[in-house]
């Protein structure tokens, strides 16, 4: 069996997986440390001994993201190269969704838009706004920036009691958008909103705010699927956010089996086989 691996080295966070001579997704893991390095070589490690997988089962290791840039040797002396991050996150994301034309939406730290589509894939623009904008708020408002007990927290909230709804400010209906629809984030908060409420505030105000962005830049170029792809995706709270957004404009979101593994499995997928 010969395999590729594709590691996506994020700061103190690395995803690894293995993709087959026949396409196939082997065990995605993800671990966790306290430098780039040591979460690769241990990401790495554990991902062979969990597998059963040999240094020779191993054709090639191509590596991706922002933690890449400390990594300038072989991985275990075997063939390694790098691939851009923005290109990982469109081939993981068509392998994963089967769409061929979309914007992909990267959801870490702050958020970026990669555009597929017949002309390739290429990177059109991000927010500031992501993983680290909720971690950040959490911190302030909340005391704790563990994103799992943030959401378990928002899962007791209501979000009418901190976002402002288009029925709070008019009777009827605008054109366009439902009393429902949000008219300003945490613009109906109380100075004495409970943590429960400023959880869900704080990760609705995240990803209201990068589906906006999404939209909104997908408007010249007519495409209406979006692949959402990184670990914000696994916040139970985009089951709300997204489809109520869907509704709205008529787009669609979607989220792959492996979203948060994507960039991983985009930088396996960029190994040509021609060295």
């Amino acid at each position: 069996m010969k395999i590729v691996i594709g590691i996506d080295v994020g700061i103190s966070t690395t995803k690894i997986v293995g993709i087959d001579q026949q396409g196939t997704v082997i065990s995605p893991i993800r671990i966790k440390a306290t430098d780039p390095v040591t979460s690769l070589y241990g990401a790495f490690g554990k991902y062979l001994y969990d597998n059963g997988i040999q240094l020779d089962d191993v054709e090639h290791v191509m590596i991706t993201g922002v933690g890449a840039a400390y990594v300038d040797s072989p991985i275990y002396g075997l063939p390694t190269d790098k691939t851009e991050e923005f290109i990982a996150d469109g081939l993981g994301a068509r392998y994963e969704s089967e769409l061929e034309r979309m914007i992909v939406v990267s959801m870490g730290t702050g958020t970026s838009l990669v555009q597929c589509d017949e002309e390739g894939i290429r990177h059109i623009g991000g927010i500031g706004i992501g993983g680290g904008t909720l971690a950040g708020l959490s911190r302030v408002l909340l005391q704790t920036d563990d994103v799992k007990q943030v959401s378990s927290l928002a899962m007791r909230g209501d979000i009418s009691h901190i976002n402002l709804l288009i029925g709070d400010i008019s009777a009827n209906p605008l054109p366009g958008l439902p009393k429902n629809a949000t008219a300003s984030l945490f613009g109906n908060a109380a100075s004495n909103a409970s943590r429960e409420d400023i959880a869900v505030g704080i990760i609705y105000t995240v990803l209201q705010a990068i589906g906006s962005a999404t939209i909104l830049s997908s408007l010249r170029s007519g495409i209406r699927e979006f692949v959402l792809i990184g670990n914000l995706t696994l916040l139970p709270q985009c089951k709300e956010v997204f489809p109520a957004m869907e509704k709205l404009y008529k787009v669609r979101f979607n989220i792959p089996k492996y979203s948060e593994f994507c960039t991983a499995i985009g930088a396996a997928l960029s190994y040509t086989g021609t060295d």
